[in-house]
């Protein structure tokens, strides 16, 4: 499993594709949301929500993501997801 940090400079497009050179080689990535980022408390989950919407938009169908805390998980399937 790869770990990524997404900093102040948010969903970049390098960013993205950083992420795709990881999921050749691995199926699951988490990215850390450091808090240069993010506000504190419940609007900085808010947040980190929007990042994950926005990295599955850039991603494709093929990978799902679920948020622990200030961390995105990220999943890469065969198949396309719902």
């Amino acid at each position: 499993m790869k770990h990524l940090q997404l900093g102040k400079a948010g969903v970049t497009d390098n960013f993205i594709e950083t992420l795709k050179t990881y999921f050749k080689k691995n199926q699951n990535v988490k990215i850390s949301v450091l808090s240069s980022a993010r506000s504190e408390g419940s609007e900085g989950k808010k947040e980190v929500k929007k990042y994950s919407e926005k990295i599955l938009k850039e991603l494709g169908d093929h990978y799902t993501s679920k948020i622990i805390g200030f961390t995105i998980a990220l999943k890469k399937w065969r198949r396309a997801r719902a």
